[in-house]
């Protein structure tokens, strides 16, 4: 009787054990980013930047291995460049114009524009454009940034983070990765907000 037991409930608890280990594996591909659609209106907007930064609003959507996929809005600054002057000015960036991500490098400089994350690599606050000072101003702890995301005083250990941005069949599309903060070089985090 108590080896009948014994085989019962181990029975049961590797029927048990096999669906609970599986559910605690990731999905493949989970954790990878995805390329996010701007509208037509936004693509115009950035193509007609001269001077200033744009902030182009986006859906970002994200799929954690463990949850549905979920939306939500997102924005990034966008600004047009002159790729040696940009490439002058970026000394913090590689000397090669690209940066990796999950499915290899990106070119920083993309049709002669460049996508800045909002996210301030201090700690982690939303710098805005301020055309008064003509830069952005962290409102957190006062780290500034010029219009091509240079790291010109406070505490920020470099300057702003560009992302990948490609354009495909007439559509725009933008990649959303976060970098670790407070450190000088480009660790990514994740690819969700």
């Amino acid at each position: 009787m108590a080896n009948a037991t014994l085989v019962v409930g181990g029975l049961i608890g590797l029927g048990l054990a096999i669906p609970i280990v599986g559910s605690l594996l990731p999905e493949a591909g989970g954790n990878k980013g995805s390329w996010a659609p701007l509208s037509a209106d936004e693509f115009k907007t950035l193509e007609s930047a001269t001077n200033k930064p744009i902030k182009l609003d986006f859906t970002l959507k994200s799929k954690d291995s463990y949850l549905p996929e979920q939306s939500s809005g997102e924005y990034v600054w966008g600004i047009k460049v002159d790729k040696a002057k940009f490439d002058a000015a970026r000394t913090d960036l590689p000397k090669a114009g690209t940066l990796p991500y999950f499915d290899g490098s990106y070119d920083i400089v993309t049709m002669n524009f460049v996508i800045l994350s909002p996210i301030c690599p201090h700690l982690g606050c939303r710098p805005i454009w301020s055309d008064d000072a003509n830069r952005f101003q962290c409102p957190c702890h006062g780290s500034q940034f010029s219009l091509d995301g240079e790291h010109l005083a406070g505490p920020a250990p470099r300057g702003m983070d560009p992302l990948p941005f490609k354009e495909q069949s007439g559509a725009a599309e933008i990649m959303w990765i976060r970098y670790q903060t407070s450190i000088p070089d480009r660790v990514i985090i994740s690819y969700t907000s």
